[in-house]
């Protein structure tokens, strides 16, 4: 006798039709909320558009919008956050590391044959790509989104957010690098200086820099228990200090035998940026990036080192930077 599968009855196809139905016009009705709004140059496609008080590209624009609709957080979550090119796919490793060091061993885990933005995919990506309604059912996601427009129930569901800071001048030349090697080939390129003029207006992928900085800053004063504010330049100068913050944030902090086992210090060295871009799958292949470009994954280790800016900045240009800086961030400590 013939296998028997399960079909579809006549109205479970009705249904189906409905939805993709109901899909298409919430699409569409997207497009018009987006077309409508102001528009700046864009640095990897033609516009970004400014949307709640910050600038995005259009797709993740999308994907934005629809998790502030319908994203339902659970309070064993954790969001990582970063503003483009602040370290997100080194905290994706390490926080991937982290909450999942008792699933793999360190011979066959995922991050040896999987780029860490697999392992921790990015919920405007998810968003954008996916049916309003579904949810994603993932302990651990990342965005870029500032706090003044995360989707309320990551506010309200108890869930966790850690948020990594960057130098801004490091911030901005990753940026432009990285940026430069997506800009779509019919754009012209986009020169240093104009770069710079566009990120220090604000009108940056998720820009304004500064502010999205501080939304978080303030955020981790008023809730400490929920929102965890930590400097990637701390991270690299004490690894093993900031991994152990981490773990005890995000819910799952190293025994006493783990510390004495040196379980720490190999997920520093698994995760360390020498290590993950010597790897095969982060030489070569390519994945769907927060701006809904597909990135080949070597461009996502190019430095990763503290100072670099120094090699591409004018005086004149620091001045610019650390000017706004210093005038935005006189609060911060």
């Amino acid at each position: 006798m013939a296998a028997a599968f399960p079909t579809q009855n006549s109205d479970s196809l009705e249904c189906n039709k409905q939805e993709e139905g109901n899909n298409k016009t919430y699409q569409k009705d997207l497009d018009l909320i987006i077309s409508a709004l102001p528009k700046e140059k864009g640095w990897i496609s033609e516009n970004n558009h400014l949307y709640q008080g910050f600038w995005y590209p259009t797709a993740p624009l999308r994907g934005i919008i629809t998790a502030q609709q319908h994203l339902k957080a659970r309070p064993t979550d954790v969001f990582l956050v970063t503003i483009p090119k602040s370290g997100t796919t080194w905290f994706k490793a390490l926080l991937f590391s982290i909450m999942n060091r008792t699933h793999y061993d360190y011979h066959t885990h995922p991050l040896l044959t999987t780029n860490p933005h697999e392992c921790v995919p990015f919920l405007e990506v998810m968003y954008a790509n996916e049916n309003p309604n579904s949810n994603p059912n993932l302990p651990l996601l990342s965005t870029h989104i500032p706090y003044s427009a995360l989707p309320k129930s990551i506010l309200t569901s108890g869930c966790r957010v850690v948020y990594v800071f960057r130098e801004p001048k490091d911030t901005f030349i990753s940026l432009w690098h990285f940026t430069s090697k997506l800009r779509r080939k019919e754009l012209p390129p986009m020169p240093l200086g104009e770069a710079l003029e566009l990120f220090c207006k604000g009108a940056s992928p998720y820009g304004p820099f500064w502010d999205h900085v501080l939304g978080y800053w303030k955020a981790s004063l008023e809730r400490p228990d929920r929102v965890l504010f930590l400097k990637y330049e701390d991270m690299k100068s004490e690894p093993y200090a900031h991994a152990k913050r981490l773990a005890e944030f995000s819910g799952h902090p190293f025994s006493l035998e783990e510390e004495k086992e040196g379980v720490i210090g190999k997920i520093l060295e698994l995760c360390s940026f020498e290590s993950l871009r010597s790897l095969e799958v982060n030489k070569t292949g390519s994945q769907c990036s927060s701006t809904m470009v597909f990135v080949p994954n070597s461009i996502l280790f190019r430095q990763g080192k503290v100072g670099d800016w120094k090699n591409y900045l004018t005086a004149e240009m620091i001045e610019q930077i650390d000017q706004i800086t210093k005038e935005k961030f006189k609060d911060l400590v």
